[in-house]
């Protein structure tokens, strides 16, 4: 074999080896979540994040140092990771504050609830009293973040004369409780929905959109609402 022959292959292997070496990560997380997502934290070992992903475990405790810190990074690439994207999208909104409320609604079920991410609220919601500290990082990583900027955008239709006057600390449930339920629909087949009725997401965040407006609008932006909705 020549020597250019030689350098070439070594070269490529090298060049394969850093591809997969940078692909490492991302494939982790990938596994994670869906182990996280189908077992629990409890129930997931890291030996099995690190079969699925085809590495071993000692390389992914080269990456995350223990299961706590692989689920956090979990969800900071999967939901907290994104609010600074989503805080800057809904800066610029140029519609009116119900038709922000109504977009972020939707917007949050198609980018979250739609995905493996959305089973990581159902998993909060049924391990954070076992797990204390993970439990407090989701509320600063994503509770905190999230309901700031449900508050943001109720507080914009105040200041624009479009919602009535309310009291935040507790308005931001009527956006999170109806998503909440959807999600844990998804994930809790039977339970939350009868099994044998299909829940449409779309018909119901619909339905939660009109039933919020309509309590917390003004009574002018309300009519224009039922006159926009009827025509």
């Amino acid at each position: 074999m020549s020597l250019s022959k030689l350098f070439s292959d070594t070269t490529a292997v090298a060049a394969k080896r850093e591809r997969r070496k940078e692909a490492r990560p991302g494939e982790l997380l990938d596994a994670a979540l869906d182990l996280f997502v189908e077992k629990g934290f409890a129930a997931t070992r890291a030996e099995e994040v690190a079969a699925r992903a085809g590495v071993s475990k000692g390389t992914l405790f080269l990456y995350f140092q223990s299961k706590e810190e692989l689920f956090k990074a979990v969800v900071r690439e999967n939901i907290s990771g994104r609010f600074t994207e989503w805080r800057a999208e809904l800066d610029v909104f140029e519609g009116t504050t119900p038709e922000l409320l109504a977009y972020c609604m939707n917007s949050w079920w198609e980018r979250v609830g739609l995905t493996r991410a959305s089973g990581l609220t159902k998993l909060m919601m049924s391990e954070a009293k076992n797990f204390p500290d993970i439990a407090a990082f989701y509320q600063q990583e994503v509770i905190m973040p999230g309901q700031a900027l449900i508050r943001s955008i109720l507080q914009r239709g105040m200041d624009r004369g479009e919602f009535r006057p309310m009291d935040l600390d507790y308005a931001v449930y009527l956006v999170v409780a109806p998503m909440i339920f959807l999600t844990l629909s998804r994930h809790s087949a039977g339970v939350c929905v009868s099994s044998d009725r299909e829940m449409d997401p779309k018909k119901y965040i619909a339905f939660q959109v009109d039933t919020i407006l309509n309590g917390i609008s003004t009574p002018a932006v309300a009519a224009r609402a039922n006159r926009k909705a009827v025509a």
